[in-house]
């Protein structure tokens, strides 16, 4: 999922959709051996006008080129005199603005086909619609994450998910989003807590899943999101996999933006592990992003990057070391601001 980028801002009726139900944590994606599991995985490209009136019945509207009309002329307006001047620089309101019927969907050119931007009718709250397939890896993470059972666990930041949507007769799910922002260091005032307290809830999330036995296997600063008011979330679980009952997991894939060395090579590597290679990368770009250079995470991402998979910490060591260090840390030095600020 991506989240609203003013740069690249906005440049189908079927059988009604079924409601799901919670996910039980034994359910696994590894347990259906009758599906085609690489055709259960592919990226979907969805007729979405198709699917416009079961999205509507449950409650969200996607964009129409009046909504995304709308919306540029908010951003105009908060920008003050000069905003209005600039909505004709911008390729994604030129482009709303050719279309003939305002009513019909405009999807934003910078979002995969497989996304759409939308509104929760009741709130206003701006949606972002993923299309999967009912059976797919990601599905069935997604449905156990945003289950009764586990979605309100203070260690799972999981995007929320704000509906589950089923099209059974076409194979189809569209798991429904908040739009969150992709900044990890917000417009308004950070600080050095602030910054580690983002770092600490991406490592509470991951061995959170490493705790019922799922890896993430795509773990990067692309797929962090925040709300900018102090909660973080993980999101693309495309590649993501179950391993209950499977005491020590290995895989080969190397299609993650983080691969470890061990991958590179064609070994096969603990998926737990591979996530914890994954990240460290992450700790360690984003030091170098807001410019907080933290000395003490050093060692741990020292570790968390060792070639030999077997020597990495666990995701929960890493958590613990990580609460260790901003526990001994004074005050004033959590109230530092952000240098790139």
């Amino acid at each position: 999922m991506a989240t609203r980028s003013l740069p690249r801002r906005r440049t189908s009726q079927s059988s009604s959709g079924s409601s799901t139900s919670d996910a039980s944590s034994s359910y696994s994606s590894t347990s259906q051996s009758s599906v085609d599991e690489d055709a259960c995985n592919m990226r979907l490209t969805p007729y979405w006008c198709e699917y416009r009136c079961i999205i509507a019945s449950r409650g969200f509207r996607l964009d129409t080129f009046k909504d995304v009309k709308q919306w540029y002329h908010d951003y105009a307006a908060s920008l003050g005199p000069d905003g209005r001047a600039l909505l004709r620089e911008l390729p994604g309101y030129t482009r709303a603005c050719r279309g003939k019927d305002e009513n019909e969907l405009c999807r934003d050119d910078g979002l995969p086909e497989r996304l759409f931007r939308g509104t929760q009718c009741s709130t206003g709250v701006k949606v972002v619609i993923k299309a999967v397939h009912l059976q797919s890896r990601e599905y069935d993470i997604i449905r156990f994450l945003s289950s009764k059972a586990v979605r309100s666990h203070p260690m799972n930041h999981c995007i929320p998910v704000l509906d589950l949507i089923e099209v059974p007769s076409d194979q189809l799910a569209f798991i429904v989003m908040a739009e969150w922002s992709q900044k990890l260091v917000s417009d308004t005032p950070c600080t050095l807590g602030l910054f580690l307290n983002a770092l600490r809830q991406c490592i509470e999330h991951i061995a959170f899943m490493h705790a019922y036995r799922i890896a993430h296997l795509d773990i990067s600063l692309h797929n962090i999101l925040t709300d900018n008011h102090g909660h973080y979330a993980c999101i693309d679980y495309e590649l993501s996999a179950r391993f209950d009952g499977v005491a020590e997991p290995r895989i080969c894939s190397r299609k993650g933006s983080e691969v470890p060395p061990e991958l590179e090579r064609g070994d096969s590597s603990d998926p737990y592990k591979v996530d914890v290679y994954a990240l460290g990368t992450l700790l360690l770009r984003a030091m170098q992003l807001t410019g907080y250079d933290v000395p003490e995470l050093h060692t741990i991402v020292k570790r968390m990057l060792y070639p030999r998979f077997d020597q990495r910490p666990t995701a929960q060591q890493v958590l613990q070391s990580f609460n260790s260090i901003v526990s001994r840390m004074h005050p004033a030095r959590l109230q530092t601001s952000c240098p790139h600020q």
